[in-house]
């Protein structure tokens, strides 16, 4: 068992590599009563193609299947369901689909360990038949058809349209109601037993226990054998954007904008990366940047702007998302401050406070057992281990933001996506 401990935090990570492959972490909390579990699996939605091994084949499912099999998971074979069994022990427990994993977790403050066997239960004991598989369809395509309802979705997923070509972050998590009709239980099952395997598996557990204990009850509960594992099939595309622009009419009573800026995927100083991108951002776009200031006071945005960035080992953004009644004239503003922070530089003031912010978000996050747990699985799988995050603030300096922000902000890689409001008798 590996110890992993970050000082200036007071924050420890007990780390133990089953034999099988699986990775156990187990993060101690010992000011809470509240118990976190999540068991995830390094399979998400971009995951549609893959080459087993073994034989060399390559096989290619229809979008969605990944998130499809997150459904059917909780489905036994005695005819319960998981969901139902935890709901009765008290446990509020969920279950979660991104690009790049599957997440099966639950949140408590009595019955962990009964929660813990049940969880460990149903991730390692998929049981699909034609019946259940064909009853799933329905309900997740009422899952997408409100998604595709949804404006702030819409604008999201129009905006990795226009930026992405052939990556499949453009395609809905959940698929398509098309695309969902060609799922059966033998591709479940073939991809069940490819990428569910220990190796491709991460367990951690937050909480107010003793790390080594649970570590060795959780031994016992690991039945799930190793495989050969699958080979992923990445994506490489030029860094040319799509096409410019896409706009939607949706019942909106104001339009909806996200601008996309395109970036060339990279695995160099990812950690410091990430940082300063979200402290560069925070500081053209926060509450209390210069844009922002400017737009309220002309009356131009309508609640606050959001500004995130994206990545993983082949796609790379940061978007930009709001309300306003005049998209040209925010993206025009947009534009022009960006230009003026090219010539001018950014101040150290500005630099200090997004930095002191940011860092101040990422010592939060180990306040809470969900936000850690989470932050841990979800860096898992890009390889990081979130001590890492606050470690590296001391070699982030205002260079290097200056730097990342002309290789980021490039009018041509960048591109709008927009909800307008349907007209009058549509």
């Amino acid at each position: 068992m590996q110890i992993i401990e970050n000082k200036l935090i007071k924050e420890k990570v007990y780390v133990e590599k089953l034999e099988s492959g699986l990775t156990i972490m187990c993060i101690p909390k010992n000011n809470t009563r509240k118990k976190y579990a999540i068991f995830s699996v390094g399979y998400g939605s971009n995951d549609n193609e893959f080459i087993i091994k073994d034989t060399n084949e390559k096989i290619k499912v229809t979008d969605g299947v990944a998130h499809f099999l997150e459904h059917k998971l909780f489905e036994q074979e005695d005819g319960t369901n998981s969901l139902n069994t935890l709901s009765a022990l008290g446990i509020d427990a969920n279950a979660y689909t991104t690009n790049d994993h599957t997440a099966f977790l639950f949140e408590c403050t009595n019955n962990y360990e009964q929660a813990l066997d049940e969880l460990l239960k149903y991730v390692q004991n998929p049981y699909f038949t034609d019946e259940n598989v064909e009853k799933e369809k329905g309900i997740i395509a009422q899952e997408i058809n409100m998604y595709d309802d949804e404006p702030e979705w819409k604008v999201y997923i129009n905006c990795m349209k226009a930026m992405y070509k052939k990556n499949p972050i453009r395609i809905d998590v959940a698929g398509s109601v098309e695309s969902i009709q060609k799922i059966d239980k033998d591709i479940l099952y073939t991809c069940y037993n490819n990428f569910y395997v220990p190796e491709n598996m991460v367990l951690v557990m937050t909480g107010n226990f003793n790390p080594e204990e649970m570590i060795e009850k959780v031994k016992s509960k690991i039945t799930i054998k190793n495989r050969k594992h699958i080979e992923k099939v990445e994506y490489v595309e030029d860094e040319n954007v799509n096409q410019k622009k896409i706009s939607e009419a949706m019942d909106v009573s104001l339009p909806i904008f996200a601008f996309g800026y395109k970036m060339k995927p990279t695995n160099k100083d990812k950690v410091k990366r990430n940082l300063s991108i979200e402290i560069l951002l925070e500081i053209l776009f926060g509450t209390s940047s210069e844009l922002y200031k400017e737009l309220y006071e002309k009356g131009l945005i309508y609640d606050l702007l959001s500004a995130s960035y994206e990545s993983a080992k082949d796609y790379a953004h940061a978007i930009i998302q709001g309300k306003t009644l005049d998209v040209e004239k925010v993206k025009q503003i947009i534009e022009e401050k960006i230009e003026k922070y090219k010539n001018d530089g950014i101040q150290d003031k500005e630099f200090e406070r997004a930095k002191r912010k940011i860092y101040g978000l990422y010592v939060r996050e180990f306040n809470e057992v969900s936000a850690t747990s989470i932050m841990f699985v979800t860096n898992y799988f890009k390889n990081i281990n979130p001590f890492e995050y606050i470690e590296s603030y001391k070699t982030i300096s205002k260079d290097y933001l200056e730097e990342l922000l002309k290789e980021i902000f490039v009018t041509e890689k960048m591109v709008e996506s927009c909800i307008t409001p349907k007209e009058t008798g549509e």
